[in-house]
């Protein structure tokens, strides 16, 4: 070899990338999904459980919650960012029609950044001239009580957790515990590493039920929200990597 570098051409250009954070959030909670269930999985085997692995049973499940609700709000993100800047290429003109369409319409960054997360996906079906989700729709309903979730958990206050001794069907909830006790009972398997004697939330609640639970749910509400819009879904090609056991 003689050294030489071959020259670039004289015209300089810029390279512009989209990178896609909605795959890296979702992959990451299938991850931390996994990484809790193994621990589960292990306790069943063996009935020990050393205070380290509780950590991890903990961490694993709070930021799979996390990152699932990330993973909702950066997939409508892209998806306006993409037809705010005019950053679609599709093969589909109704696809691109219908970007361009939520490009116009929804102009307004500020008003974007303040409507909340499940209305900026009824907006973009909205002005598709789509179906919106009814608001009983078990996805619907399921990602709205992830996100109140997430929200308490990310801005947690303390509060007195009571335990009854029997609660009669009908009394409203008093405190946010309750009030996820009386949402998430029946919707998935309850944590087996909390104590039976221990309030349903946060201990018996946040398992890894409850992470599985708010992968599946969010994958089946976007995985009909870019159906109804006949648009790809980011994650499409990673969809084997996102088992939860």
């Amino acid at each position: 070899m003689d050294g030489l570098h071959p020259e670039l051409p004289g015209d300089e250009c810029d390279i512009r990338i989209r990178d896609c954070f909605s795959v890296k959030y979702i992959q990451s909670a299938a991850l931390f999904c996994r990484f809790g269930w193994a621990i589960e999985s292990g306790y069943a085997s063996t009935g020990t459980l050393s205070a380290e692995e509780r950590l991890r049973h903990e961490a694993f499940v709070l930021n799979a919650l996390f990152s699932t609700v990330a993973f909702l709000e950066s997939s409508i993100n892209e998806l306006w960012s993409d037809a705010a800047d005019d950053a679609f290429f599709f093969a589909d003109k109704k696809g691109e029609a219908l970007l361009r369409a939520v490009g116009e319409k929804w102009s307004n960054e500020n008003y974007f950044d303040r409507t909340p997360l499940p209305a900026k996906y009824q907006k973009v079906l909205e002005i598709g001239n789509m179906h919106l989700f009814p608001d009983d729709d078990p996805d619907f309903s399921g990602i709205k009580d992830l996100i109140m979730i997430r929200n308490y958990l990310m801005h947690y206050r303390r509060e007195w957790v009571i335990i009854h001794s029997g609660r009669q069907a009908g009394v409203p909830a008093e405190t946010h515990a309750e009030k996820f006790e009386q949402l998430l009972k029946h919707r998935f398997a309850e944590n087996p590493l909390a104590a039976k004697n221990l309030p349903f939330f946060p201990d018996r609640c946040l398992g890894h039920g409850c992470a599985e639970w708010a992968v599946t749910t969010s994958l089946s509400f976007t995985d009909r929200f870019f159906r109804e819009l006949s648009l790809p879904a980011s994650y499409e090609g990673i969809r084997d990597e996102l088992v939860t056991r």
